[in-house]
């Protein structure tokens, strides 16, 4: 049984998370549905807590009293995904890595290496843009705001398959919720090639799940047959993650 407060003051953190951090009321409002009022009560509590803060243009963003928190939570979100991460390499035989999305940014939060010699790391820890990659697309595909966030970063060129104009970018995503998965075809790093899906919560995009290698050793992988793979164990990490 849910507490209505709890319940609300979530959905209020949810909101400026969604609009990238940061949000007015009215944006608030629309987000949850929830009246003017209550919203502001909320507010307040957040605000004496160190959740949300109240920036010079009046509106409002997530708070450092998270941070704490949200480290502590991604450091178990590591441990958890260790296992499953590691299935994907028994299974593709490529370096497995999960990334979630931190402002503007792409984290990789756990990795996997393949037991091969020749293997890609991405190191625990890295931020990177994420127009680049394949995880950062699959964590923007569904992101209302993603050419915002695309005005914000720019799109620098990583290689000469990089994509750089942003109308172009948003083209790319569109084929990333048709097809469940995302790539990364040499767009971050030259010779090398990356497939994402989503890690889902009950009802949205939480983090990606990826498998990158050396391009012809994963151009060699059957493309549907590894997306499958990559699914089933995305979405297996995340009913785990996310059981009520």
């Amino acid at each position: 049984m849910s507490v209505q407060s709890v319940d609300r003051a979530l959905d209020v953190l949810e909101a400026l998370s969604e609009r990238g951090g940061q949000a007015g009321l009215s944006e608030i409002a629309a987000r949850t549905g929830l009246p003017y009022g209550t919203i502001h009560r909320l507010l307040q509590t957040l605000l004496a807590r160190g959740y949300v803060r109240q920036e010079s243009d009046r509106r409002y963003a997530l708070g450092g009293a998270l941070v704490r928190i949200g480290g502590v939570a991604e450091r178990m979100l590591a441990v958890w995904a260790e296992p499953y991460l590691a299935r994907l390499v028994e299974l593709s035989g490529e370096t497995a890595n999960l990334a979630v999305l931190e402002g503007d940014f792409v984290v990789y939060v756990a990795q996997v290496p393949s037991p091969r010699r020749l293997r890609m790391f991405a190191e625990v820890g890295r931020r990177v843009l994420p127009h680049s990659t394949a995880v950062g697309k699959v964590l923007l595909a569904e992101r209302a705001d993603a050419a915002a966030v695309f005005e914000r970063t720019g799109l620098p060129r990583r290689t000469d398959r990089t994509i750089t104009v942003i109308d172009d970018m948003l083209a790319e995503l569109d084929r990333v919720r048709a097809r469940g998965y995302a790539l990364d075809l040499g767009e971050e790093e030259n010779g090398v090639h990356c497939m994402a899906v989503p890690v889902h919560d009950r009802d949205r995009t939480f983090a990606a799940m990826s498998v990158s290698g050396p391009a012809e050793r994963i151009g060699a992988i059957d493309r549907e047959e590894l997306a499958a793979t990559l699914r089933k164990i995305a979405d297996d990490f995340g009913t785990a993650v996310f059981r009520v």
